[in-house]
């Protein structure tokens, strides 16, 4: 009679060099029973193949054994890391699973360095170390003129005035804000303990100072300037052209004969109330004889009274006889 495991999950890791043979049993089947049903599948990130279910499928028939309790792995690959999950099912039911977590050890590659060939004092300036094949996945250190950076810069005496983190993790190493003393060579490292930890090329990054942009400033003077002259200019030709003037700017034109000292025959002209002297009783006007004149040829200059009268209003309507 087949002996089961309880209806549970079990999962372990296994490692085992790239290349190497390697044995995964199924921890969920304790012994062989002609009444349970064994499968195997492959999962590897959101894909789920089935493998093996009363035979083995491509592509592992050529180069995986399969037994009752096991697989056997003649030579792993790479492509050979994933989960491998076995589930036992009896009487139509689902018993029990357990998953074996395979890591086939491969030595990183040599890693990329990205790193800026200059970054502004007081700025972000972000380093970027990336590796691609090490498995399991490698961790980064970081070197700065041949010298590792530690993950706290106020632990060492040499770098004591950088301000910057470093995550081992995703090989991110972050200077914020950058310092003048960050001026340097660099390169990473990636290691995972398979093999020799492997070394980018070295990249070097010079901290430099923000520059006053000289060229824009003059030429915004240049602008200024430029527009200064031209509005004085346009002044100038409109108050040229009158476009200033009292007419222009809504006043009204003055009569000149209003405001002359001399009227269009060449006699002075005097105001209505010192010709007519005072209005009488009747509404009338005294023209006293002091008011007349006499020219220098010995004619008479004489006055007609108004021939219509106002209160508010004095017009001057007859002409000068001599």
């Amino acid at each position: 009679m087949a002996a089961l495991a309880a209806a549970q999950v079990t999962s372990e890791d296994q490692e085992v060099p790239e290349h190497k043979p390697v044995e995964l049993r199924c921890a969920a089947f304790r012994s062989s029973s002609g009444s349970a049903r064994i499968e195997w599948k492959f999962q590897r990130g959101s894909s789920l193949t089935l493998i093996y279910y009363g035979g083995s499928s491509q592509p592992y028939r050529d180069r995986v054994q399969f037994s009752p309790t096991s697989i056997r792995f003649g030579s792993v690959t790479r492509e050979d890391s994933g989960k491998y999950i076995c589930e036992v099912v009896a009487d139509g039911s689902h018993i029990a699973k357990s998953e074996v977590n395979l890591i086939v050890q491969v030595p990183p590659g040599k890693p990329l360095a990205h790193v800026p060939s200059s970054a502004t004092v007081g700025a972000r300036a972000v380093l970027r170390c990336s590796e691609a094949q090490g498995s399991p996945p490698p961790t980064f250190r970081w070197y700065k003129d041949g010298t590792e950076l530690p993950q706290d810069p106020k632990s060492s005496p040499a770098f004591r005035n950088s301000s910057y983190s470093l995550d081992p993790r995703t090989g991110e190493l972050v200077f914020e804000p950058v310092g003048g003393w960050d001026t340097g060579d660099y390169h990473c490292e990636a290691s995972n303990n398979v093999g020799s930890p492997q070394k980018s090329d070295v990249f070097r990054m010079e901290a430099v100072r923000s520059e006053v942009n000289v060229g824009g400033i003059v030429a915004a003077v240049v602008l200024l300037l430029l527009f200064l002259a031209l509005a004085a200019f346009g002044v100038w030709f409109a108050h040229r052209r009158g476009y200033f003037s009292s007419e222009r700017l809504g006043g009204k034109k003055t009569d000149p004969a209003l405001v002359s000292p001399q009227c269009h025959l060449g006699v002075p002209l005097v105001s209505p109330r010192s010709l007519w002297g005072q209005r009488g009783h009747g509404g009338g006007w005294h023209i006293p004889k002091s008011r007349f004149s006499r020219s220098a040829g010995g004619k008479k200059v004489i006055y007609s009274q108004p021939s219509r009268r106002s209160e508010s209003e004095f017009k001057q309507t007859s002409s000068f006889l001599v």
